[in-house]
């Protein structure tokens, strides 16, 4: 599967750009601040139905535009699949496939694999265990929409428990009994999501592990613990045992909302003890291993989006991540980088179809292109 032709009129700061793809490596260059990062939110949003940076749709329209259109072309198995994503203010977004619009928007999920690295990620280790669950969340939901569906229903039994629970503390005629309607709900939603992480966990742990020793040459020991408050038990028993507390912190304080991936590097919390090379390598290696995760199960190779990824890495990291992705075990992939003359000096030493695109005063210019006679049909 790969990206053939991008097209956007009003999105972020580009009034209008049409781009037309390498099937495999597609080099984005220019300053900070000048769109790299909004072409790659662009593939985002046509992929999985949202940007990667800003949940409020209407913030991604271009500055005193009402409407905002982001159409690709995709390439999946020798067949065209064409995407549009219309965003207008005030008005809920229009999602389309051929043509034809979709009903829900998870009915698009998983379609169209893809994977995508970010400074923003670094929230991933530095942030609390709502970033983690994301992560986990992310790569479930792009090959099980059984999972999805019942993650957005446990979300909602949970805000509505909680609901309760703050209803019964102003009104001061609390009956435990009243949240066992939700608990009754939550316990088999609650356990389905816990195994399937579970299962996701144990199957994401060595190929991981196989990414951060072939980046970091396996200097350093690194660690992944899925932990949750279901392993410690039965969650309907949980819940039971959990009531008076509920009703003292008037929320739900048991269930899969608090799990979290425990990250380790040397044996401890990397948030702690990690330098800024080693977190980032120890992100790129939990990226690469989603990105291995999704193409086994859906048996294809997501795009995969590397936003400024150079940046805090010595230059044996970069060489161990450009020989990663120049591999055949990787599909389509776009790099952005602020550097014209270090980027070329990389390709210089890969064999691969590339083009190269200079971003510069809001527009796009192809600036190099490089075939090989290997022809690689989408998959």
């Amino acid at each position: 599967m790969f990206l053939q032709k991008l097209s956007l009129i009003n999105f972020k700061n580009y009034q209008q750009a049409d781009i037309e793809f390498s099937p495999k490596l597609n080099c984005f260059i220019g300053k900070n601040g000048v769109g790299k990062t909004n072409i790659f939110d662009a593939v985002y949003y046509l992929c999985l139905c949202k940007s990667y940076f800003n949940i409020i749709d209407s913030q991604n329209i271009k500055y005193n535009e009402e409407l905002s259109v982001i159409q690709g072309e995709f390439v999946m198995n020798g067949n065209k699949e064409e995407i549009y994503c219309g965003l207008r203010r005030n008005k809920r977004k229009v999602f389309k496939r051929n043509k034809k619009e979709y009903n829900k928007l998870s009915n698009h999920i998983g379609l169209l694999p893809i994977v995508m690295i970010s400074p923003a990620d670094s929230n991933l280790i530095t942030g609390g265990s709502e970033e983690r669950r994301k992560f986990i969340n992310g790569v479930i939901v792009q090959y099980d929409k059984n999972y999805l569906d019942d993650l957005i229903k446990y979300n909602r039994l949970i805000s509505q428990r909680n609901k309760l629970l703050k209803d019964l503390a102003i009104s001061d005629n609390y009956h435990a009994d009243t949240l066992d309607v939700y608990d009754e709900q939550l316990v088999p939603v609650g356990k389905r999501i816990y195994e399937k992480r579970v299962s996701f966990a144990e199957k994401l742990v060595p190929i991981f592990q196989k990414y951060y020793d072939f980046i970091s040459l396996g200097i350093e020991k690194v660690e992944l613990i899925y932990q949750s408050q279901l392993s410690d038990g039965d969650f309907g028993a949980q819940l039971e045992q959990a009531k008076e507390k509920d009703r003292l912190f008037q929320f739900t304080t048991t269930g899969v909302h608090k799990d979290d991936l425990i990250l380790n590097l040397q044996g401890i919390n990397i948030k702690k003890n990690g330098s800024q090379g080693q977190q980032k390598t120890y992100l790129v290696a939990l990226k690469l291993a989603k990105f291995d995760f999704i193409k086994e199960i859906n048996k294809i190779k997501p795009v995969l989006l590397l936003d400024d990824v150079f940046d805090k890495f010595d230059e044996s990291r970069v060489k161990q991540i450009i020989k990663l992705v120049a591999d055949d075990n990787f599909g389509q992939i776009l790099i952005s980088h602020t550097s014209e003359e270090r980027m070329k000096a990389v390709l210089r030493d890969i064999s691969i179809d590339h083009k190269l695109f200079i971003i510069q005063d809001g527009s796009i210019n192809e600036n190099e292109k490089k075939q090989h006679t290997k022809n690689k049909r989408g998959n």
